[in-house]
Order: structure tokens, then sequence, then C-alpha cells
């Protein structure tokens, strides 16, 4: 299934986060911006837009995702670039949320612009 289609499920602490290799398997769903970071433990992109305005809309947007599926990412704005990073905080790693999330973000419209 689509990650985009899924919807993110709890993630209790005591679970396990993703293996390296099966993070590996859904990064590749995404589109190639997305990238671990901080030794593969989240995975980040940067958005660039026109004026700060944009990117604030850009992150209106985001935040309706992340209340939706009740898994927030962290973001951060430097005028009119935004970096999302994902992870799941409870497991101190990677989920399938995180990525759902992402798929979810990057099919926003106005996250088609390079950034």
């Amino acid at each position: 299934m689509d990650l985009a289609q899924k919807k993110c499920v709890p993630c209790e602490g005591g679970t396990l986060p993703l293996a390296v290799e099966a993070a590996g398997e859904l990064i590749r769903e995404l589109r190639p911006e997305w990238q671990f970071a901080e030794e593969s433990k989240k995975i980040r992109r940067e958005f660039k837009f026109k004026d700060f305005r944009a990117a604030i809309h850009f992150v209106t947007e985001v935040a309706a995702i992340a209340n939706a599926e009740d898994h927030h990412p962290d973001i951060l704005i430097f005028y009119n670039r935004v970096v999302i990073e994902l992870w799941t905080h409870a497991i101190g790693g990677l989920s399938e949320n995180d990525f759902i999330v992402a798929a979810k973000v990057e099919a926003l419209p106005d996250a088609d612009v390079p950034g």
C-alpha cells in the first residue's frame, strides 16, 4: 500500500525502532530529497519557498497532517526554508509512522518546490 494512503498507529515505548534495512526500503518510497540524519535515527528534508509567507503556509499544512495523524515532526523555519525532521520520540528512532507522515507531506501541492 502507498505510504500516503496509510494511517499512523500509536507507537509505545518498548517498541523497537525500524532496522536500518527496513528503514532503507521505506525511504526509497519517498522522493530522493529525504535523507537519513543522526545515524539513521531520523529522516530529514529541506523545502525552499519564494518567501516567508509561503513557508509559513506550508508549515500550517504540515501541522494539519501531523495533528490528523497524531505524529508530529520537528520543524525548523529559516525565512523561506523549512526543514522537516521525523522520528518517533517514544522509541528513539524511526517507525513506519515517520515515513507515512513524510509521504503525506510530500503530497502537499506546495511541497513540490525543490529544496
